[in-house]
């Protein structure tokens, strides 16, 4: 695996890859909230064993920059992705998406249903069909609510609350990480990035119209303790994948790949193995 510091898409950021660095066609990881690309980087290892494989960390988390005038909207990390890939020399794409990345990722997507070969879909609404916010997205977009969440989430407070969505339990470097990560401007780009989206639900008619004629091959990977996605969202995407394969690992969270990265590896290295075509 490669990691680097860089600039990407008009902003410094971590990136990491491994596989071969010029071929054209590549598996994207798109964290969400909160994550960065260290989500990844064990699956970023093994999957480069198959082909090309890329996660860097978004504006606003991780250790990208995370500037004022960014558009911290679906819209603003769709257009990202798409400036990062092309200074990236990537034209066909595999998407392997968390949380709201999902939501970036399928955006990205639909404005180039051209460039998308593959969907991969982990604890994530996908295509919001009938979504709604969970109590605590609403809480961050509540105006003085969300600041005054902020500020209460100190290391005690956050433990718990990233504990709620994972029975099994995540590894403490993992936690720890996304505290380091939660610093003020990742805070406030949490907050504008909530208050950007008022109904996911509405994203999804565009969506679906855009990708369901692509059939292209999708699996959803499911950590069915899961408190902030319904487990219904997964039957929602049959809707819109129809070649969908579904992975469910019954002892798992929101997280999974820092839960069960077993069970997470044994489900996708094979389906990337399946989907990949040697020319893209």
């Amino acid at each position: 695996m490669r990691e680097a510091r860089r600039g990407l898409g008009g902003f410094g950021t971590r990136i990491v890859e491994a596989g071969p660095p010029e071929d054209a066609q590549a598996a994207l990881f798109v964290h969400g909230n909160p994550g960065s690309s260290e989500d990844w980087d064990a699956l970023v290892e093994q999957s480069g064993k198959t082909g090309r494989t890329i996660a860097f960390d978004l504006p606003g988390w991780g250790r990208a920059e995370k500037p004022r005038g960014f558009h911290y909207d679906i819209d603003g990390y769709a257009d990202y992705i798409g400036r990062a890939l092309d200074e990236l020399g990537v034209k066909k794409v595999h998407l392997v998406l968390h949380d709201y990345g999902g939501f970036f990722g399928l955006r990205w997507a639909a404005n180039h249903p051209e460039s998308v070969a593959s969907v991969v879909l982990i604890n994530t609404p996908g295509v919001p069909i009938g979504y709604h916010w969970y109590l605590l997205a609403n809480f961050w977009r509540t105006p003085v609510v969300g600041e005054l969440f902020m500020l209460s989430t100190i290391w005690p407070t956050f433990k718990v609350l990233i504990g709620r969505g994972n029975p099994k339990g995540l590894p403490d470097a993992a936690v720890k990480r996304m505290y380091r990560d939660l610093d003020r401007a990742t805070r406030r780009t949490i907050l504008r990035l909530y208050r950007s989206t008022p109904n996911p639900a509405a994203l999804a008619p565009a969506l679906e119209s855009i990708l369901r004629p692509l059939n292209l091959p999708a699996m959803v990977i499911w950590g069915d303790h899961d408190p902030y996605i319904p487990l219904a969202m997964v039957r929602r995407q049959r809707q819109v994948f129809n070649d969908l394969e579904v992975v469910h690992l019954p002892g798992s969270g929101h997280w999974p790949f820092l839960d069960d990265p077993v069970g997470v590896e044994q489900a996708l290295i094979p389906f990337l193995r399946r989907v990949w075509r040697r020319e893209p």
